[in-house]
């Protein structure tokens, strides 16, 4: 029989059965692709939201904390006892540190280091074998002794006051050049840097991008290494200042707690030395006459040659706006209309405060290292920062080819890869700090670059896992946590907004459409969030697509350290806790953590003033009252204000599976 009939018989089907069953596989594949496609889509799209909830809420952190400055200088117009008591305080604030503060031999030579200390042994002069020896020893967690701490800041600040404003580095085919951004003290991402990239050396120049110390636990073991190594290496590991490199901002973000925490004894000697290091970085790096390197970015009034030429010593505080000491300003006080005693004249014109920038000079600094590149053309106020400016890419092209330059880099911006490329190739943004808002939520980079080759980025993500998880968790965690300090957000805010509410509710339903619900929410607090996109996260909808708007509230609210408080006096201190903070650290110079009730009473008007909140006098003596737990006059305000917390009722009940997107 031969084959042709054998398969007019049906024994030839097998060859078409089989193409129709590679047809169905191919089909199944495709369906499990798009599936799969969709559902990476959704978890970006998730991730992407959380990562902009961190984002806004950092930058109007960020706004609250120059908005500051403007206190301060309202504060000094209208309040001397603070002068009276420490007159260091305006130098402090505005001018250069006092010389009595500056004598090494003051600080180091009464500080021995004992035969009981096991952590490292700094050698003077400093040797290549000091850094090994001090990553060696940070990576087992030891500290380094006070004594040495002391004798590294005075070296570095007596190298750094050698130096011009902006540093210029060659490169060459032969000798590459590492530029880290931001690193907040991530310890581990320092190290990661040197295991793949080696440590600074002679052959290995590296560039550190600013913003070194805050918001992580470590950052005097990286102001140390970072310290070291330059004091080793000063032609081949170069420092620019970045806008956390600033007392005033290390009150709020970390690093003066971690200092007083590490250095209970010494601490104070520190933080006052580091305040005057910090005002001898440079401002920013030039390679080879083309690329600019700063921490923030442009405006279109930048003048590099005017930056070139600034006493930037005089610089105490990026967050303090020069305060003016001509006549009329001195007869504009004494018509000052708060019941407050006026500083004197002659506090006013001391020598200290004649050291200041001008307010042009503190403009151009103050919009390099706070600035930030967008899409949009032009250059327009940076609000969601509250400092520096947004600039576009004709900004860019605009500064760029009047100073002769190529390219600019920056740091100052997380972002979920570590870097960023813009206008046309003219902005990057690298940013070395992983996981900056929450494990996983972003990768860490720096950048590679020699003479003649275009730029190369190495990416990176510290992990304690010997496996990353999946992405799924990663993303879970990202957004429960975003989620989080957005609630802690609406709680301080849950007056202001139920008002606005029930403004929109004239039925007085307690429900709102989505957009009216949508609109109070950003017209209170002002974040810039797709809040149709977070709703299922933040509040009930019923049937009909209406929000429940005091659902919001269910399961968090803040605890009262005294029951007797009023809630919107509790809610106005919650919000405000990190500016009251700071301000009394600032007055309380000998970090005893103690103000009087006069201080105490006195600081409050002025905030209650300046700030146009609505707190009847009455309810903060009774406060301050309450306080004084020992009834001794005076208020440990650091641990009052820790009493404020947010509790979040559904913790340990499970989570809902609701999703962003």
């Amino acid at each position: 029989m031969s084959t042709h009939d054998l398969e007019d018989m049906g024994c030839g089907t097998s060859s078409s059965t089989k193409d129709r069953k590679s047809e169905k596989v191919l089909k199944a594949a495709l369906v499990i692709q798009n599936w799969y496609r969709g559902y990476s889509a959704r978890l970006k799209a998730r991730q992407r939201y959380a990562l902009t909830i961190f984002q806004s809420i950092e930058y109007a952190d960020e706004q609250g904390q120059l908005q500051l400055s403007n206190f301060f200088s309202f504060m000094l117009e209208n309040y001397t006892q603070i002068h009276e008591k420490d007159p260091e305080l305006l130098a402090r604030l505005f001018g250069s540190t006092l010389q009595d503060y500056k004598d090494r031999q003051d600080y180091v030579s009464h500080i021995d280091v004992p035969d009981s200390y096991h952590g490292p042994r700094l050698q003077f002069p400093l040797t290549f074998t000091d850094i090994d020896l001090l990553v060696e020893a940070f990576k087992q967690q030891q500290i380094l002794h006070a004594h040495y701490v002391l004798e590294v800041l005075f070296e570095t600040k007596k190298v750094l006051k050698q130096m011009p404003n902006f540093t210029h580095v060659k490169t060459s085919p032969s000798k590459e050049l590492t530029i880290c951004g931001d690193l907040h003290g991530k310890l581990d991402d320092l190290f990661l840097i040197f295991y793949k990239n080696g440590l600074p050396s002679g052959s290995n120049t590296y560039i550190f991008n600013g913003d070194f110390v805050d918001r992580g636990k470590h950052s005097i073991e990286i102001l140390m290494i970072l310290f070291v190594s330059f004091l080793v290496y000063p032609n081949d590991l170069h420092l620019n200042r970045g806008n956390h490199e600033d007392f005033m901002m290390n009150l709020r973000y970390g690093f003066t707690k971690e200092i007083l925490h590490k250095y209970k004894i010494h601490g104070k000697k520190i933080l006052q030395i580091l305040e005057d290091v910090y005002t001898w970085l440079p401002i920013g790096t030039i390679i080879d006459n083309e690329i600019l390197v700063i921490h923030g970015g442009i405006s279109e009034s930048t003048d590099l040659n005017l930056l070139h030429r600034i006493e930037r010593n005089k610089m105490k505080s990026v967050l303090m706006s020069p305060i003016p000491l001509d006549e009329d300003h001195n007869n504009d006080l004494k018509k000052n209309k708060i019941n407050t005693t006026i500083i004197p004249r002659e506090v006013k014109t001391n020598g200290s405060l004649s050291e200041q920038l001008t307010k042009h000079e503190w403009e151009q600094v103050i919009d390099i290292l706070w600035s930030d590149p967008r899409g949009k053309r032009g250059c327009y106020p940076n609000t969601s920062r509250g400092g520096g400016c947004y600039f576009g890419p004709d900004i860019t092209s605009k500064v760029l080819n009047k100073y002769q330059l190529k390219m600019l880099i920056r740091s100052h911006e997380c972002k979920p890869e570590g870097y960023e490329i813009c206008h046309d190739g003219k902005v990057v943004t690298v940013f070395s700090a992983s996981n900056y808002y929450e494990e996983g939520s972003n990768r860490g980079a720096y950048i590679k670059l020699c003479s003649g080759m275009n730029l190369r980025f190495f990416q990176y993500q510290v992990t304690k896992a010997t496996c990353l998880r999946p992405l799924y968790q990663r993303v879970n965690t990202i957004e429960s946590s975003a989620i989080r300090i957005l609630k802690e957000r609406m709680i301080s805010r849950k007056t202001d907004l139920i008002h606005a509410f029930q403004l929109q509710d004239r039925s007085k339903s307690g429900k709102l459409p989505m957009g009216q619900w949508a609109f109070s929410m950003e017209n209170v607090l002002g974040l810039n969030l797709p809040w149709r996109s977070l709703s299922p996260h933040l509040v009930t909808t019923d049937k009909s697509g209406n929000i429940n708007y005091m659902s919001s509230f269910e399961d968090i609210h803040i605890q009262k350290p005294v029951k007797e408080a009023q809630s919107t006096l509790i809610e106005t201190l919650y919000r405000y806790r990190s500016d009251l903070q700071i301000i009394f650290n600032v007055i309380d110079s000998d970090h005893s953590g103690l103000i009087s009730m006069e201080e105490f009473r006195a600081m409050w008007k002025l905030f209650n003033s300046h700030y146009s909140i609505h707190i009847d006098d009455f309810q903060i003596d009774d406060l301050a009252e309450r306080m004084d737990l020992n009834k001794d006059g005076s208020i440990d305000f650091n641990e009052f204000l820790k009493a404020f917390y947010v509790v979040h009722k559904l913790d340990n009940v499970n989570k809902s599976d609701s999703k962003l997107a």
